[in-house]
């Protein structure tokens, strides 16, 4: 029989405690307001985070992916409107943006004959289906592209004050 890790079957929040390699006693003293035993209790399923303790370990633990993950799985209005955004590595990002991009131009014409008149006819129905999963796909491309970008910014691999400059200038504009 194959071993299994130790890890494997925990939750996401003992898995990015784990991550940072702090134990229960570290963590409430990093994150200052969750006691251990709260936190014990949060990791082994028996109490759901709320969503303050939520936002705290998420920046603490250097884990934005926690706050999506948290809307989408745990949260019961998040459970029905948010799609879960998985990690992944900015080439697989930018390529199924590109994607993403160039099917919705070669259906921008559709889309156009389709909603003219202001009616989506019965035969028209299908293709505006269509072109609506096109569009949700990007969305959650964008959408991962921004959680790639706040875990670089989490871990120094891009600089803070550069990029909240250039996004203090882009609005001022």
């Amino acid at each position: 029989m194959a071993k299994t890790s130790a890890t494997e079957n925990k939750n996401i929040y003992y898995q990015l405690r784990h991550a940072q390699n702090w134990s229960r006693e570290r963590a409430s003293q990093e994150l200052e307001c969750i006691p251990p035993e709260r936190i014990e209790r949060i990791e082994n399923g028996k109490f759901t985070a709320n969503p303050d303790e939520v936002v705290i370990m998420a920046e603490k633990y250097k884990a934005p992916q926690l706050c999506n993950y948290y809307c989408a799985n745990e949260c019961a209005i998040g459970r029905q409107y948010v799609p879960e955004i998985k990690m992944r590595d900015l080439t697989q990002i930018v390529l199924e943006m590109l994607s993403s991009l160039n099917s919705a131009k070669k259906r921008q014409e559709r889309l156009i004959d389709i909603t003219a008149d202001g009616i989506i006819e019965n035969d028209e129905v299908e293709d505006f289906i269509d072109i609506q999963e096109d569009l949700e796909k990007m969305s959650l491309t964008v959408e991962a592209l921004r959680l790639w970008s706040e875990k670089m910014l989490a871990d120094g691999k891009i600089d803070m004050e550069a990029y909240r400059a250039a996004q203090k200038r882009k609005h001022t504009k």
